[in-house]
């Protein structure tokens, strides 16, 4: 009884071993598959990417199906993101993720004082500075402060059927990510 225990100890832990090594052996191919690499083989920085289209597979992941997305990756160092759109959706929301794709930051049409998407992105001395001296083309903005250097921003417009597909989809694809 006691040799059968440690057979299977014995086995238990290199198998273990088996699994580790294979683990770390697979890391490098897995990490170049971030959402942040999938993007940039997509587009520059500030450039809008569409994360789902009718037909095509999504760049990040299986969407959900009520909902059309685009995305935007940054660099704070470069100055202040600025993103905004025109027109208007039933529901988008948006959120910032640093660059491993933590959230930090997350928000909707509801916390914009008219429902339009028109944010700005900045780090918190950026936003001492802007704050300083504000210029107009910020005054409706949603400022959202992120202790961050690199993000990518995901916005998110709700789907409610078939027939509202074109306008969202041209909603999105208005979708404006500068530096400023």
């Amino acid at each position: 009884m006691l040799k059968q225990i440690a057979y299977a100890l014995i086995v238990g832990l290199v198998g273990a071993g088996i699994v580790h090594i294979a683990i770390l052996l697979m890391l490098p191919s897995f990490s170049e598959r971030d959402a942040w690499s999938k993007l940039a083989a997509s587009a520059d920085l500030y450039g809008v990417t569409r994360l789902t289209s009718s037909g095509a597979p999504s760049v990040l992941g299986t969407p959900d199906p009520f909902f059309d997305a685009v995305s935007c990756r940054f660099d704070l160092s470069e100055g202040i993101a600025h993103l905004k759109a025109a027109g208007a959706v039933p529901f988008w929301s948006a959120s910032v993720y640093d660059r491993n794709g933590q959230n930090v930051y997350s928000f909707n049409d509801r916390t914009s004082a008219d429902g339009s998407l028109d944010f700005v992105i900045a780090t918190p001395l950026q936003m001492t500075e802007v704050r300083k001296n504000l210029p107009p083309e910020f005054e409706k903005s949603v400022f959202v402060e992120a202790p961050i250097a690199q993000g990518i921003v995901v916005i998110r417009s709700f789907v409610p059927d078939a027939s509202w597909k074109p306008g969202i989809s041209s909603y999105l694809d208005g979708v404006s990510c500068n530096i400023e």
